[in-house]
């Protein structure tokens, strides 16, 4: 009975979640070697920070405020930056990140969702913001990457 059944994972996750890319990678990679039912994964938002303002909190400002300085949490990134390696992931936490406030990305995660692209968005914001260190708060950026799934930048700008 169970092999016509698809089997749904519910993900609960943001975009800014390093721990969380390192996870979807690794769930890929066990559905990929899994052999039984199908599988269907249905992400969910979550804000880690939603007190990030629009315009964004460069790197040092952002581990400041969430950790109380800059060294602590550079040194805990070597061993998150070292999980993402082993996944393929590069994550790039230099001078030049930015903390973002995601609900905008949320936002056009369900439009994404609603028209059959949710996963390859999630998988391209999350390239986009750890490892290319793109500013997701910029619409420009924001549209560049739209475009990337046939959407005009009209729509990305609405």
């Amino acid at each position: 009975i169970m092999q016509n059944e698809k089997i749904k994972i519910d993900i609960v996750s943001d975009v800014a979640c390093p721990w969380c890319y390192v996870g979807k990678k690794r769930l890929e990679k066990a559905i990929k070697k899994w052999d039984g039912a199908e599988i269907e994964i249905e992400w969910h938002p979550f804000q880690l920070d939603p007190n990030i303002p629009k315009e964004g909190l460069d790197r040092d400002t952002y581990l400041t405020n969430k950790f109380g300085s800059v060294d602590g949490p550079l040194e805990m990134t070597k061993r998150l930056e070292e999980s993402g390696k082993e996944e393929g992931i590069n994550f790039n936490f230099g001078k030049e990140w930015l903390a973002v406030n995601t609900l905008p990305l949320h936002q056009l995660l369900h439009i994404a969702g609603e028209e059959g692209f949710k996963d390859a968005l999630k998988e391209r914001l999350m390239k986009a913001y750890f490892d290319e260190n793109l500013h997701l708060n910029d619409v420009d950026v924001l549209c560049t990457i739209m475009s990337e799934y046939d959407w005009s930048a009209e729509i990305g700008r609405a």
